[in-house]
């Protein structure tokens, strides 16, 4: 099975958008770091740039306070940036994904 972040980036490149993943793993801490605290994929196209966490359907709203909740998100906002979390969902033996605009 594929990750949301591996589902998200296909999506993004089939939409044409140079994405990529921002988030680090740190060694010994056996811990992932994701940018600002809560950004997954960077993604630009054209006069578009996004940050975007992408996790399961269940985790969106948590998500979207943490990123509300952040010191950083005034700064990416006056950016211009487009920020959303997409949270992926299999229904039908499909992967759905609903994206929640933070921006």
């Amino acid at each position: 099975m594929s990750s949301p972040t591996q589902r998200t980036l296909a999506l993004l490149r089939d939409e044409g958008y140079l994405a990529d993943v921002v988030e680090k793993w740190i060694p010994g801490a056996n811990v992932r770091k994701d940018l600002w605290g809560w950004c997954d994929i960077v993604a630009i196209r054209d006069n578009t740039t996004y940050a975007i966490q992408c996790t399961s359907d269940s985790n969106v709203a948590a998500r979207v306070e943490k990123i509300e909740d952040s010191d950083t998100i005034a700064v990416v906002r006056r950016a211009g940036w487009k920020v959303e979390v997409w949270g992926w969902k299999k229904v039908k033996n499909r992967w759905r994904v609903r994206k929640v605009d933070v921006s």
